[in-house]
């Protein structure tokens, strides 16, 4: 029993498991290239889906993918506006016609 025992460890902090009889997964790795000419390697799961930018482990930009493709622009909508969402809702002349009214309220008010 005295054996079994780790005297003067801190459990958790180390581990004392060993690399030996286990098979690792089958890894593939891909290079990445930063504007600044980092070249870095990553390694992947066989299987995982490689992404096309990495930030690079050196200054922290962004490193395309060496010998992939271009990541494919997605199509971005303009951002819709007050008057946009308004002019959905209502035409030119029922907007001057409102303008109309509330011109004439605030001139009644001040007129006081």
């Amino acid at each position: 029993m005295g054996e079994r025992m780790l005297r003067g460890s801190r459990l958790g902090a180390v581990s004392y498991e060993s690399d030996r009889n286990t098979e690792l997964a089958p890894r593939q790795t891909r290079e990445y290239l930063c504007a600044n000419g980092h070249q870095f390697e990553v390694p992947f799961a066989v299987d995982a889906e490689v992404p096309i930018t990495w930030e690079c482990k050196f200054d922290g930009t962004v490193a395309r993918l060496v010998d992939g493709s271009e990541p494919e622009q997605k199509k971005v909508k303009p951002p819709r506006t007050h008057w946009d969402m308004l002019l959905e809702r209502r035409s030119m002349e029922e907007l001057e016609e409102i303008l109309n009214e509330r011109l004439q309220e605030v001139r009644t008010r001040r007129g006081r």
